[in-house]
């Protein structure tokens, strides 16, 4: 893959996504629908996903796109393969709270090497460069190409005083008893990838997830994140995370900073 063409185009498709979501988000009807497994989609998670797709096919014919909006697309963990979720966040979306995303990545041999989250609400905009390492632009980005950006890095945790971000809409029970386990000096709930994108930044250290998610809810921020010198493990047995898995259903995670001592669950 030339990394050099693929981020400048999964930057803009991003950019131009949140422009879509932000017209539909500031006029008024964002017709809320319940797909099979009852989750919720709008008329932005369509249209952001149709431009996304539309763009990533026609740059890169040769590579199976995945979607949450079109599950039935297949990808071996063997092969090369770009993954979308065109509105991560949809339940604050629809809150008309402004931490939801627009999640593109770039996956290989299982691994998610490059990605982009752009939170169009908020402003921010977290993504990897062609030599893998993850930036935060300043300002607000220009489609035509990156603007003023900042190299981000994990924090140097103290683990007797810890910064951890939780689900804001799915944090239950089991992950408060989880959490309660470390030494914690702040704890914040958030909504979508933006979780990933803070520790990369440094502004938290943990980010453990005891409940369902997909493969597009994760990939983007998991590249931000190694690119940051982060970590993504499985929750159980803190081994490796990979993609590509029948059904791109994930286990439960951790995603933190190398210095967080992990507990077990």
């Amino acid at each position: 893959m030339d990394f050099g063409r693929l981020c400048p185009i999964m930057r803009r498709l991003a950019l131009e996504a949140g422009d879509l979501i932000m017209e539909i988000y500031r006029g008024g009807d964002l017709d809320v629908r319940r797909k099979s497994d009852a989750s919720p989609v709008t008329a932005a998670d369509e249209a952001a996903d149709s431009h996304i797709t539309s763009g990533l096919r026609a740059a890169f014919p040769g590579i199976a796109v995945v979607t949450e909006e079109q599950t039935a697309t297949h990808a071996r963990r063997a092969d090369p393969f770009l993954i979308v979720d065109p509105l991560d966040g949809t339940w604050e979306f629809i809150g008309r709270r402004r931490d939801f995303t627009v999640n593109i990545a770039y996956v290989e041999a299982g691994v998610p090497l490059r990605g982009v989250v752009y939170a169009p609400a908020k402003g921010r905009l977290f993504h990897t460069l062609a030599d893998g390492t993850s930036v935060e632009e300043s300002g607000r980005p220009a489609k035509d190409g990156a603007g003023p950006s900042r190299t981000i890095r994990v924090s140097a945790p103290d683990n007797e005083a810890l910064t951890v971000v939780a689900s804001r809409s799915h944090r239950d029970r089991a992950t408060d008893d989880y959490i309660s386990k470390y030494r914690v000096r702040e704890l914040s709930s958030v909504g979508s990838s933006l979780k990933f994108c803070l520790v990369a930044a440094g502004e938290a250290d943990l980010y453990p997830r005891l409940g369902r998610t997909m493969e597009w809810d994760t990939a983007a921020g998991d590249a931000v994140l190694r690119g940051a010198g982060g970590r993504m493990v499985g929750f159980d047995d803190h081994g490796s995370f990979d993609y590509g898995k029948p059904g791109f259903l994930n286990p439960f995670f951790i995603a933190h900073s190398p210095g967080v001592d992990l507990l077990p669950g």
